[in-house]
């Protein structure tokens, strides 16, 4: 077998792998980890999406879709098994609640290393109190060696509410790629079925999955109270809302009922995000639950102003007051009375922005990330290897 054969795969166990920030996530990894260093394979347990799949830059990657239905994962155990078996791989990297039970069958199949990554919570517990969300977590964490939480808020929550020891969780924020990502230049960039490049015009925006846990109907509703403030509002301003999901009609409808519509652009999915983010004047976030977000950073890195919700990570990436302004959840009267704060004082708006990307660069950069979970993966490896079927660690707190 060849040296480059031999390279440890590791091998990132989600929920589903199409268009997201999690997922997004595990493609920059993928392709900014040495190739010398690993390989890699996704395995979904449900759906592969082919068009995110191009987004991967490395050709010897392993796409596997599972196709699950609903509920517990435990009839894909014995698929499960014989696949970590079959591919032998050096990590399994399970990410969030949905994937968390694959590291049973890895344990079973002899995976000396599995990692488990919280990237943020649901709809179904979107501030993690829920108690059978914690019992569950408790209950695979034997089967864990190392947890990385993308935010001090979740490292706190799996430390004191699901009872983790300290030593087994490791922080490590989301990075953005800050060349990619960057500010607009003087002369705007045609953006093919942009409709708001007029320069008069001012645009607040926002990227992401259209689903409850992002809420984007409240920031729908904060649009049409920003429009009933004065004649001026309802000439220069309007929304984009860029996504997909089983929230897009219910957020259509807003607009429409409202009488507004003809000023919001919804396109779905877009795969040119950094260039839309260009054309936009302000962002924002109206999620109810977050972990690190991403389309935060590419925002803050495009040198955009940030209003975000109060919730999760989002006061770790968001200076209140100093990059962007935090607002309370499902509150479309406060995050109305932000967007104007804005759209009346573009100077605040440009200081907010300039030192949003300032804070990325410095410390949100894509190179920290990759070089955090390299170190990661690579301690783990040699305490690891040589163990053919490594028994469960103990579940008591604190160790």
């Amino acid at each position: 077998m060849s040296a480059r054969a031999e390279r440890p795969l590791i091998l990132h166990v989600v929920y589903r792998f199409a268009v997201g920030g999690l997922e997004n996530g595990v493609v920059n990894l993928i392709n900014r980890l040495p190739e010398e260093a690993f390989r890699h394979g996704v395995v979904s347990l449900t759906d592969v999406s082919e068009e995110f799949c191009r987004r991967v830059a490395r050709q010897d990657v392993i796409y596997i879709a599972l196709h699950k239905g609903p509920g517990h994962a435990l009839r894909l155990y014995p698929r499960l098994y014989r696949l970590f078996r079959s591919l032998k791989p050096a990590i399994v990297h399970t990410r969030n609640l949905a994937a968390l039970e694959a590291v049973v069958p890895a344990w079973a199949a002899g995976v000396p290393v599995r990692v488990h990554g919280e990237h943020g919570w649901g709809a179904q517990d979107p501030d993690g109190t829920r108690t059978r969300y914690r019992r569950v977590r408790q209950l695979f964490s034997p089967f864990v060696h190392r947890y990385i939480a993308l935010s001090q808020h979740l490292e706190r929550y799996l430390v004191d509410a699901v009872g983790i020891g300290k030593a087994r969780v490791l922080q490590i924020y989301n990075g953005v790629d800050t060349e990619r990502f960057r500010p607009a230049k003087e002369a705007p960039v045609a953006i093919p079925g942009y409709p708001f490049q007029d320069p008069g015009l001012w645009v607040v925006g926002t990227v992401g999955r259209m689903e409850p846990v992002k809420d984007t109907p409240t920031l729908a509703r904060a649009f049409v109270r920003a429009l009933q403030r004065s004649p001026e509002v309802q000439q220069r301003l309007r929304l984009a809302l860029v996504g997909d999901g089983p929230l897009r009609e219910a957020t259509r409808r807003v607009l429409e009922e409202a009488g507004v519509a003809h000023l919001a652009w919804m396109p779905g999915e877009r795969a040119d995000v950094a260039e839309l983010l260009r054309g936009f004047h302000c962002f924002a976030l109206p999620s109810r639950a977050e972990g690190i977000s991403n389309t935060i950073l590419e925002a803050m890195a495009t040198g955009l102003p940030v209003i975000a919700t109060r919730v999760g990570g989002n006061a770790e990436l968001v200076a209140d007051g100093m990059t962007g302004w935090l607002v309370p959840p499902a509150d479309p009267e406060a995050l109305a009375s932000r967007i104007l704060d804005y759209f009346y004082h573009p100077e605040v708006a440009r200081r907010h922005g300039t030192a949003g990307r300032s804070r990325v660069i410095r410390q949100f950069s894509l190179e920290q990330m990759v070089a955090r979970y390299r170190e990661t993966y690579e301690a783990l490896l040699p305490a690891r290897r040589g163990e053919r079927n490594p028994a469960p660690v103990s579940p008591t707190p604190g160790r």
